[in-house]
């Protein structure tokens, strides 16, 4: 767990961060977003303490970060920036083992760590260990980063603004990527953005940040339909509301009895790309399958506005 009480962060008179204080939970995603110079980026290097905090303190699991001396601190806090930070001149695989290989890893095990985390991202050991990074496409310098970000297992992974510099497409399986690797290691993860898309998509809860305070703390759900303050409300717009709330919510939790023809969705996707889907063909409802691709039930229109009306 993470524990961020009272933090604040003065150049001269003025706050960059003013008096924050939220705790993140083990094995969960945090998502901080805000306008442009809201503190965010500040919030979580703070963290890390790549920057001291001018008040307040961060706990990382009971213990005040400010004990902990700064190479030990973030040798065990995985970090990664928008643009990745590779080294250029070091391989792909020597880029993954930096930590471990401060760390005093053997060889061996370093070896290993390196084809586990590549095979995992689905990057070829024998094709891609010995690349280095001018040689990859943005989505696999993306990888990588994270890759490096978790080579000696930590608990606490902070990412800043990490898919920024990716086109739509890559960025979306970034992101996918990411929920697949975090949900097998258990990550906690802190993440910052400016992407309201992407923190509803990511977050198990989303801190909104304007002006270096605080203004929400809260489950995607609750920041929708229960925005705190004016600001929020702005920052969700009032437009694309509805069709955020969709996206939490699975096509499983309005499945109906009875059939449907055409190509099923899954049941585990969201009621957002059903509606969608259902709309792009022209029909009324569509068959569900399950994770066995067995048909479970379907899925209508008129279900989802009213599954929909029932969340808001």
């Amino acid at each position: 767990m993470i524990e961020i009480e009272h933090l604040t962060k003065r150049y001269g008179a003025d706050p960059i961060v003013d008096d924050v204080s939220l705790n993140v939970e083990s094995g969960t995603i945090t998502v901080v977003v805000g306008t442009s110079g809201a503190g965010k980026s500040t919030l979580l290097r703070m963290v890390n303490r790549l920057v001291e905090p001018t008040a307040g303190r961060v706990l990382i699991d009971g213990q005040d970060t400010m004990s902990i001396p700064e190479d030990k601190l973030r040798h065990g806090i995985g970090y990664v920036i928008q643009g990745n930070g590779l080294f250029p001149h070091r391989t792909v695989s020597e880029n993954i083992a930096t930590v471990p290989r401060l760390l005093g890893w053997e060889r061996k095990r370093i070896d290993a760590r390196v084809d586990e985390l590549l095979d995992l991202f689905q990057l070829e050991p024998a094709t891609f260990a010995s690349k280095y990074p001018h040689q990859l496409s943005g989505g696999e310098q993306q990888r990588v980063g994270v890759a490096r970000a978790l080579a000696a297992g930590p608990n606490l992974l902070l990412m800043d603004e990490p898919f920024g510099a990716l086109d739509p497409l890559i960025r979306s399986k970034a992101q996918a990527d990411l929920l697949t690797i975090q949900r097998r290691f258990k990550t906690t993860i802190l993440l910052v953005t400016h992407d309201m898309e992407e923190a509803f998509h990511l977050g198990d809860r989303i801190a909104v940040m304007d002006q270096a305070r605080l203004l929400q703390y809260a489950t995607p759900a609750e920041i929708l339909v229960q925005p705190a303050h004016e600001f929020v409300e702005r920052l969700v717009g009032t437009a694309e509301r509805p069709f955020r709330l969709l996206s939490l919510l699975r096509v499983e939790s309005a499945l109906e009895p009875g059939h449907a023809a055409g190509q099923p969705i899954d049941s585990s996707a969201n009621l957002r790309d059903a509606l969608s889907e259902l709309v792009w063909s022209g029909r009324d409802a569509l068959p569900v399958s399950d994770a066995s691709g067995a048909i479970v039930g379907r899925v209508s229109i008129a279900g989802i506005l009213a599954h929909g009306r029932a969340h808001s």
